[in-house]
């Protein structure tokens, strides 16, 4: 099979070893695999095809929204299809991983036989779409505030290990998308089986609420975590007893030299049934007026003013943590913010500036489902141009690529 990548850099080759060496594209290649997974009307198309006559087609693949193109995963997978069944399939990318993609656009031609190339739609859109939006989003949010680092959090809110690289690919070729635009991006994920598509060999992350539970204290729970893992840096989360600016301060206190040499860090991920410690809607108000003034006088949508000064990690909580840290003598003691940081709550706080060092986050996850929906289309039989009225838009594309992958001219 011939396939068409582009990219280069350290980042970029992390991408394609991680996609290398995944599961997912490992899953599902033998012919009857397939078909008891796909649409019935492929699998008689496949014997209708194979009764009257084969023939030689290409397929535009695309998506109705923008997106960044992410089709590295549908390309492994079609690469271990083609090897496994001993069939040809060539797939061309239109859009470089990491590009940008204009609603519509076609992301991808596949071209083979049709009546090999029938049962594979249902599969290869659903490793297409979802990773494409994913990328977009991480993209969005990573240049919404390019000066913080994203810590990538979705493994616990996908559907299945598959879903799980297949969102870890599209954070990171978002990431990979922003870096260019001067962003810091995605700089690493909370396990250890999606790792390397962030250029690492282990998951980043501390400690969980219930370890805070098993400990009794968030001090003691910080002591068991330095015990044990006595020369990493240290990530507190600090709201399990609802004693944010509290336990903040007495880690700080009991880990000077750590705070000093900005190895310790405070998490927030205080839920949305309350307000961080010392807060209510007046002092949220009054802390940002204190930090960023004007921010909350303009006009704002309900969901906005949450972001701002509500309960849970607004923008008002953040402040609040970092003025109590300077005020305490630990300037260089960093902010991770957690809990529902898609691009919306990231627009607010670049709306108040709020101090923050890195967001953990599994909202590039798509939130609604039906954006993910990818198409296929196909656009030539046997090298003559051809299409479904309503969708001639996808020829385009495939006209300025007037070669299969066996050299011979298409019409």
């Amino acid at each position: 099979m011939e396939t068409q990548r582009n990219g280069d850099g350290a980042i970029r080759a992390s991408i394609e070893l991680a996609l290398s060496r995944a599961e997912g594209p490992k899953k599902l290649l033998d012919a009857k695999a397939i078909g008891a997974s796909t649409d019935a009307y492929f699998n008689r198309t496949q014997d209708i095809v194979s009764h009257f006559g084969e023939s030689r087609v290409t397929y535009a693949l695309f998506i109705r929204r923008p997106v960044i193109a992410a089709t590295g995963f549908l390309s492994v997978w079609l690469e271990n299809v083609a090897r496994e069944q001993g069939i040809d399939i060539d797939f061309r990318a239109v859009f470089p991983d990491s590009s940008w993609v204009g609603a519509g656009e076609p992301l991808a031609y596949i071209t083979g036989a049709f009546s090999k190339l029938a049962p594979l739609e249902t599969l290869a859109l659903q490793r297409m779409g979802a990773c494409c939006v994913a990328a977009h989003n991480a993209y969005q949010m990573s240049l919404i505030l390019p000066h913080v680092a994203f810590l990538a959090m979705d493994a616990r809110h996908c559907a299945g290990d598959m879903m799980q690289e297949m969102m870890a690919y599209g954070a990171a070729v978002g990431s990979e998308a922003a870096r260019r635009d001067g962003a810091k991006g995605f700089i690493g994920n909370a396990n250890d089986v999606t790792a390397p598509f962030f250029g690492r060999s282990h998951g980043l992350g501390t400690m969980p609420h219930a370890l805070i539970g098993y400990a009794g204290s968030t001090v003691r729970a910080a002591e068991m975590y330095r015990e044990v893992y006595p020369n990493e840096d240290l990530v507190v989360l600090v709201d399990y007893f609802g004693q944010e600016v509290t336990d903040a301060l007495a880690v700080c206190r009991r880990f000077p030299d750590l705070a000093a040499a900005g190895r310790l860090s405070v998490r927030l991920d205080t839920h949305g049934g309350r307000f961080l410690e010392g807060l209510d809607p007046q002092e949220s108000y009054a802390v940002l007026e204190r930090h960023t003034p004007g921010t909350i006088r303009r006009y704002r949508s309900d969901q906005e003013l949450r972001n701002l000064v509500g309960t849970g990690v607004s923008a008002a909580a953040i402040w609040r943590m970092r003025e109590v840290l300077d005020q305490a003598g630990f300037p260089h003691v960093k902010i991770v913010a957690s809990s529902g940081f898609g691009t919306e709550k990231c627009m607010a706080m670049v709306d108040a500036h709020a101090p923050i060092d890195v967001i953990g986050t599994g909202s590039f996850i798509p939130n609604q489902w039906n954006e993910t929906y990818a198409t296929a289309d196909i656009v030539a039989y046997d090298g003559v141009a051809r299409v479904k009225v309503g969708r001639e838009f996808l020829l385009g594309r495939y006209e300025a690529h007037p070669t299969d992958s066996q050299g011979r001219g298409v019409k």
